[in-house]
């Protein structure tokens, strides 16, 4: 996704292919459903799925990387919503969050085909004066993913965030640490993609000025590209109320899920709601901060240890080398060398000794008659030496 076009990367990033393993665990929920222990792991591995792309996603300075990260996050959240037992809440966010994700793939092709192809955030900053349709339909996706109310966003994500206090008999313990883990999470996702929007949107102009000839200086891209991009803001930020509206999602998935028992989470919803939205808020005034009231470096400064781990991936790379594929390598390397070999080997001298025995055999077979007669000759002479040596 963050390789190929930007249309390739909305629909494959956004809503489909990425999604298709959250849509195949909501269709197997019966089996998931009927372990305690399978339903933790997937609700721990969609958590930390949450919570570590949005860390990594804070570092990056790609503006396609940045909102790949994003949907990675996002992933985690409605993997975790399945795995505390909300499969509803996963799947709403799975419809809206394909609306606001595909607009801001979008955008971000608008952005980069205004800047002749430059993908560097750092190299952006007050394109909202040169490309507003982009400007607008990326920042009413922008306010869905963070979870502004009233947009898309807000209506999934929240249900997902009640759905993670709602206790567990027996394990009440999980409400208070699975809930501050999302609401961490809400937090953080707010900050990076409000980094993402300041950064590329406001702010002082960043791009040099060899860069403002006739064909690169910014610009709004055509109606061929701005129109899509219409469309799913307007998704991004009507989709989520009306479907919310007399619960309609849940009714159209009725004939699937069947009654769903609603259950009470251990906090009021509106504490849970302003808990949210005070984390939002913050997120969105640190960026705001950092990113657009004051001067973006153009290179990156000094890192801690943790931000530049954050920018290599947390290192996911090499320790899938250490762990996997240098043991897989030697494994293959072992294997091929045994098969060609031990088990070739064999075979292949099978064959020759064979080979070589038939040549050795084939010279008594000279088809001479003489030779034959000697060979009889010398048969006979040796059996009479061991008649008269052992006197049978």
């Amino acid at each position: 996704a963050m390789e190929g076009p930007t249309p390739v990367s909305a629909l494959i990033h956004a809503a489909t292919m990425v999604t298709a393993g959250v849509y195949m665990v909501a269709r197997s929920f019966p089996i998931f459903d009927a372990s305690d222990d399978a339903r933790l792991i997937i609700a721990i591995v969609g958590a930390a799925t949450a919570i570590i792309a949005a860390t990594i996603g804070v570092t990056q300075f790609d503006i396609k990387r940045v909102i790949a990260y994003s949907t990675v996050s996002q992933l985690g959240y409605m993997v975790f919503a399945l795995g505390v037992g909300a499969w509803i809440p996963a799947i709403f966010h799975l419809v809206t969050h394909g609306f606001f994700k595909a607009g801001m793939f979008l955008g971000a092709g608008s952005v980069m085909h205004g800047m002749n192809d430059q993908v560097d955030m750092r190299r952006f900053g007050g394109l909202a004066k040169y490309m507003k349709v982009t400007w607008i339909t990326f920042g009413l996706g922008w306010l869905a993913i963070i979870g502004l109310p009233p947009f898309s966003g807000f209506w999934s994500k929240d249900k997902i965030i009640e759905a993670a206090f709602v206790p567990v008999a027996g394990a009440e313990w999980r409400a208070w640490v699975f809930g501050s883990v999302v609401l961490i999470g809400a937090g953080i996702t707010a900050f990076y993609m409000s980094r993402l929007f300041f950064m590329t949107f406001h702010g002082e102009k960043r791009w040099t000025t060899a860069a403002e000839g006739a064909e690169q200086h910014p610009h709004e891209s055509p109606r061929l590209m701005t129109w899509p991009m219409v469309v799913l803001a307007v998704g991004s930020v009507a989709l989520g109320g009306l479907l919310s509206i007399g619960s309609a999602f849940s009714t159209w998935l009725e004939p699937v899920t069947g009654h769903v028992e609603h259950h009470d989470p251990v906090l009021p919803v509106p504490v849970i709601m302003a808990s949210t939205l005070v984390l939002v808020a913050l997120g969105l005034f640190l960026a705001w901060r950092q990113y657009a009231a004051s001067t973006v470096p153009t290179v990156a400064p000094a890192a801690s240890v943790l931000t530049r781990a954050a920018r290599r991936d947390l290192y996911q790379d090499e320790v899938n080398d250490a762990l996997l594929v240098e043991p897989g390598a030697y494994l293959t390397r072992s294997l091929v060398y045994g098969d060609r070999q031990v088990v070739d080997g064999a075979v292949v001298g099978v064959a020759h000794g064979t080979v070589g025995l038939a040549e050795k055999v084939r010279k008594l077979q000279t088809g001479y008659v003489r030779s034959y007669a000697a060979t009889m000759l010398a048969g006979v002479v040796v059996l009479l030496v061991v008649v008269l040596v052992t006197r049978i």
